[in-house]
């Protein structure tokens, strides 16, 4: 199924994922402009492709992120992928589990990402296929995995777009990233100070190994909203700043 936006395509399909023995919806946001050049183009690949995109029975959970590129003349391919419900959601998207919620099935989802997706992606679509244009984006869990999609597979993803991220689930995250030397890619880390009473301690913490671990300290950006609540209202008024941010790169 496609849907016509004002600019840019929005195409829908279903594949594969062996991976988490499932199947997968996807949505790829194509720019105005695919259609009318030989041009390849950077792909930002988003989790819980559910809000993502328009979708008239989930108006106020989406980031309406065509409407975002559309306004922005944005020039990037945008991958939404579907998450796993409640039932999966959390073990996909959390590297190392938690006492309490459970998870830690991060690697599997990253490994269709890498391995089924993203090839999937380039061969059909004229992708720029170097890590310095794959970028990784989501909010919550889905800033936690895109944290450290960027740190377990420097070679994959070269920019991580990290909303709101749910450093807390386990702690393991902060003696992971203390495992990585030097850090390549490029950070936008953004949150709102009425999230969490541990939101913003979380990330003062995770910044400081961070501008350890990089060569230049412009490759991360922090950015705190004020009044800001960990839900799509937040992500979806911040999508612009941060994908103007993450393609300037």
């Amino acid at each position: 199924m496609n849907t016509i936006t004002d600019k840019g395509t929005v195409k829908e399909f279903t594949l594969q994922a062996p991976q988490l023995y499932a199947d997968k919806s996807i949505w790829v946001y194509l720019p105005a402009a695919y259609a009318e050049t030989d041009n390849g183009y950077p792909v930002i690949y988003m989790h819980d492709g559910q809000n993502v995109f328009d979708h008239t029975e989930t108006q106020r959970r989406e980031w309406h992120v065509e409407e975002k590129l559309n306004a922005l003349h944005g020039e990037a391919i945008v991958v939404g992928i579907e998450h796993g419900g409640d039932k999966h959601r959390i073990d996909e998207m959390t590297p190392f589990a938690n006492e309490t919620h459970g998870g830690g099935h991060a690697d599997d989802y990253l490994d269709f990402i890498i391995h089924t997706l993203k090839p999937y992606i380039d061969s059909h679509y004229r992708t720029l296929t170097n890590k310095q244009h794959t970028t990784i984006f989501g909010s919550s869990v889905g800033g936690l995995i895109s944290f450290y999609a960027l740190l377990r597979y420097p070679e994959v993803f070269g920019n991580a777009g990290v909303f709101s991220p749910s450093f807390w689930f386990s702690h393991e995250i902060y003696e992971y990233i203390k495992t990585v030397d030097t850090i390549d890619g490029r950070i936008y880390i953004m949150a709102g100070d009425r999230e969490s009473n541990s939101m913003l301690h979380d990330i003062a913490e995770m910044e400081e190994l961070i501008l350890q671990r990089v060569a230049n300290p412009a490759q991360l950006y922090k950015k705190v909203v004020h009044n800001g609540q960990h839900n799509e209202k937040l992500w979806r008024k911040e999508f612009a700043g941060a994908y103007t941010w993450l393609m300037e790169g």
